[in-house]
């Protein structure tokens, strides 16, 4: 990479001025050094010090010049990309928005009159407990990311379609917000897992395979899948592999994942949940599921996950532009001082 890839210019036109700074070398009279008179010159010794010094005045002078043009012209060095290694993964949050998300995990005991995002949950229920499913797990997932400062995050959030949060990022800033983000508006009655899992597998598209990559559903249901959904997935999460991990939030009166002994294995497909494990667990790409009907639960979930995806990954960072106009300037002034320095010494005559 050429040095010019590595320094910019706002104002690239006080650079035709730069000839300027070799004043202090060729114009008769610019001397630093006012020379003083002496009766007989031959008598003088050779003072290899007072030449040094005048040599030095004037490359600090042409130095100062030169400093101050450039900071006319605005230099800066452009934004880069450098690459890291590390431990962690690639990955893709994806956080089920809909209505019974704005349920508490014990569920509703009653019908819900109007919208309250803790309905089910009474006086009596402590703080914990009157959080919801959404709720706890941002909270969780807050937590998780915080952790995990190595990893690459990008986020999207569904009900009856994805909807893209957050690109991928390692910067925790944006990734708090993104998952703070999930709160606003409320959650509508439908969702399309589907929909989700391919809108959350379609952000690894054009992305270089660097590491681990998860793809780590968050919900609290399950769906039926049409035959062509179905395979279109198994297609992504082998093109991009990407380990597939369900964070399943079950609620006491919701089914289970796996059928009880002795119940009937194909009347249990009507069940969405345990049709969408059955699927995802029929795929030759890696998954794990975690049933989660409490706080603690989940969080015993998140830690799992945090110990499996743990492998080396190469990441890559984009370096911002940096403004060096600061540091001509400084340069600039420091010139300057050391001139009216050596100005306060000079010896104006002989004693």
């Amino acid at each position: 990479m050429s040095a010019l890839d590595w320094l910019g210019f706002v104002h690239p036109g006080w650079l035709w001025a730069l000839p300027l700074a070799l004043l202090p070398w060729g114009v008769p009279g610019a001397a630093v050094l006012r020379p003083l008179r002496f009766a007989h010159l031959a008598l003088w010794p050779a003072d290899a010090a007072s030449r040094a010094l005048a040599l030095a005045l004037r490359a600090a002078s042409s130095l100062g010049l030169a400093a101050m043009l450039l900071a006319l012209a605005q230099p800066y060095r452009p934004a880069y990309e450098v690459q890291r290694e590390g431990r962690g993964a690639e990955i893709v949050l994806l956080l089920d928005r809909s209505r019974s998300m704005d349920q508490s995990p014990m569920g509703s005991t009653g019908p819900m009159a109007g919208y309250t995002p803790t309905y089910g949950v009474t006086a009596r229920h402590s703080a914990e407990e009157r959080l919801t499913k959404a709720q706890l797990a941002r909270r969780e997932l807050s937590a998780f990311a915080a952790r995990r400062p190595q990893d690459r995050f990008a986020m999207m959030v569904f009900s009856s379609r994805p909807l893209k949060v957050l690109g991928f990022t390692e910067k925790p800033a944006a990734i708090q917000a993104a998952i703070e983000a999930g709160a606003i508006g409320r959650g509508i009655g439908n969702t399309d897992i589907g929909a989700a899992v391919l809108g959350g597998l379609s952000l690894f598209e054009q992305r270089a395979y660097t590491g681990s990559r998860v793809l780590m559903l968050v919900s609290d249901g399950g769906d039926h899948l049409e035959v062509e959904t179905r395979d279109a997935i198994a297609q992504a999460l082998a093109r991009h592999r990407v380990r597939l991990v369900w964070i399943y939030l079950r609620a006491p009166q919701s089914p289970g994942l796996e059928v009880e002994p002795g119940s009937d294995a194909e009347a249990a497909n009507t069940v969405p949940e345990v049709f969408l494990h059955r699927f995802f667990r029929s795929l030759k790409t890696p998954y794990k599921a975690y049933e989660a009907g409490s706080p603690e639960a989940l969080q015993q979930a998140i830690a799992d996950v945090e110990r499996l995806e743990n492998l080396p990954i190469t990441t890559t960072d984009t370096v911002p532009r940096r403004d060096l106009t600061g540091a001509c300037l400084g340069l600039a002034l420091a010139c300057a001082l050391a001139l009216g320095w050596a100005a306060r010494k000079e010896l104006p005559a002989w004693a």
